[in-house]
């Protein structure tokens, strides 16, 4: 199921959305059948910052957005968005919250600039405004050439720039954003961070999920990263760094049968274990305190190596990642409430 543009009363002054612009989630859980999707989830996020909501496909991300976006209804726990219970207060968080999901809405058979005028619309805004914002939306995402086009025409970077543009236009308090930067380019991509900054820091709070651990990096005050429907962790992009230790080291082979002796030579100076990426030809591993690159480079040519490249780098959310989700996959959903 496709998420719906909700309608926007007509106080969108950034001083509301940030008295009255945070979330809440206390024991969330969502159960299909014997499923749970989503369990014992808790995070809060201030008016004004932005939230990280990360995990492997399958993880739960999308049906915590689900529910508070009010597209479904928690099994346990409660929830609360820009002050308003999302159960019991429903409409009004659909008043208050702007969203853009993975498939976008937009009307095909419109212009991008007739879409959002109509999403304006029904958001409350005055002809005069919502025309404006169209037209400041169409230039920032890079659409003005294509205003006027009918959007089924649109490649699929440009209906996702579209679809953002239609969460954005009614200054909504809450923005929910589910993997909003699938199929654009690095420019535009750019683009759409630097308009996101700008609306937190008039107010917005934001709610991001993503497979592009970089922007979660940038982007996130707060993470919370998702495995099998609970949380695995919680805390700034620095805490959840720190947490799982040193620089890493990657070594990348010239050769595949090469990667588990590289491996087991790498082992001698690691924290933990040693990671293989066949499909990079690559081993990595977090490094003891006080180890020198030298001994790393001097153990791998002992070993017969023949590395066409050796890095030391700070650990990445990507690390993050890989150390704290499992790689079991979990039984899916029913397809249309997957997580």
């Amino acid at each position: 199921m496709a998420y719906e543009h909700s309608v926007l009363g007509t106080n969108n002054n950034p001083a509301e959305a940030a008295n009255r612009g945070g979330i809440h989630v206390e024991g969330l859980g969502k159960r299909f059948g014997d499923l749970w999707a989503v369990r014992d989830v808790d995070f809060s996020v201030p008016p004004g910052k932005v939230l990280g909501l990360l995990g492997h496909n399958g993880a739960g991300k999308t049906t915590v957005l689900r529910i508070l976006t009010t597209l479904a209804t928690p099994t346990t726990g409660r929830a609360t968005v820009a002050g308003y219970d999302v159960v019991k207060d429903a409409a009004r968080v659909r008043e208050r919250i702007g969203v853009a999901s993975q498939n976008a809405t937009v009307d095909g058979l419109m212009s991008a600039r007739k879409n959002l005028v109509m999403i304006g619309r029904l958001y409350h805004l005055p002809v005069a405004e919502v025309r404006r914002r169209a037209d400041e939306l169409l230039a920032r995402l890079e659409l003005v050439e294509a205003a006027d086009r009918l959007v089924k025409d649109f490649s699929g970077g440009m209906r996702r720039r579209l679809d953002l543009a239609a969460s954005l236009i009614a200054h909504p308090p809450v923005l929910f954003l589910d993997e909003p930067t699938t199929g654009l380019d690095p420019h535009s991509r750019n683009d759409l961070w630097s308009l996101l900054r700008e609306r937190v820091r008039q107010g917005t709070t934001l709610v991001l999920t993503t497979q592009y651990l970089e922007e979660a990096d940038k982007l996130a005050d707060d993470v919370v990263l998702l495995d099998h429907g609970r949380v695995a962790a919680h805390g700034t992009p620095a805490e959840l760094k720190a947490r799982i230790g040193n620089e890493r080291v990657v070594v990348t082979v010239t050769r595949p049968d090469e990667l588990e002796r590289a491996r087991v030579a790498l082992l001698a100076f690691a924290e933990g274990d040693v990671t293989i990426e066949a499909d990079n030809r690559q081993v990595t591993g977090a490094l003891r305190q006080g180890t020198r690159l030298i001994e790393v480079v001097r153990a791998l040519d002992l070993a017969g190596i023949d590395a066409h490249d050796i890095q030391r780098r700070e650990v990445s959310l990507d690390d993050v990642f890989l150390a704290l989700t499992s790689t079991t996959k979990k039984p899916t959903p029913p397809k249309e409430v997957a997580a």
